[in-house]
């Protein structure tokens, strides 16, 4: 038993010594908290607008779906009274997509469109609209509108 005493000491003690080997030398005190000059990055001078979601989780699958068109439609809705306008028009241009015959969502984008101040957008929304709904009330005064755009 007493031969074992020394080689547990030395098993103790090897992990003290292998540590202080393995902790890099440290830089002096007056050097530790200064950060090296470094070049700013160059900018075009743009406000970069991050993504309003991630389009990888998007469906591009669109066949005709009226329901879904529909649900599009009311969660553009909440996005327009939030003035969310960017998402609205979004929400919308996807429930076209879902049933090309929704007039509803077409008037919709049309008027996310103008807010954006996109007038080739709004134009094509509203054609879209009279195309997908020709005897509406406001068929007229969409017309007259078309008509100022160009």
């Amino acid at each position: 038993m007493s031969r074992w005493i020394p080689i547990l000491l030395l098993a103790g003690l090897a992990p003290l010594g292998a540590q202080d080997q393995t902790n890099p030398p440290t830089a002096p005190p007056d050097k530790q908290g200064e950060l090296k000059d470094r070049p700013k990055p160059k900018t075009s001078g743009k406000q970069m607008v991050p993504p309003e979601e991630d389009k990888s989780l998007s469906n591009e699958n669109f066949s005709f779906n009226p329901l879904q068109s529909q649900k599009w439609v009311d969660v553009g809705d909440q996005y327009w009274k939030k003035g969310k306008y960017t998402a609205a028009a979004n929400r919308y241009a996807d429930a076209t997509k879902f049933n090309d015959g929704n007039a509803e969502a077409w008037l919709k984008l049309a008027k996310a469109d103008e807010k954006l101040k996109d007038p080739a957008a709004a134009k094509a929304a509203y054609t879209k609209y009279l195309a997908a709904a020709p005897d509406a009330k406001d068929a007229a005064e969409i017309r007259k509108k078309i008509e100022k755009m160009k």
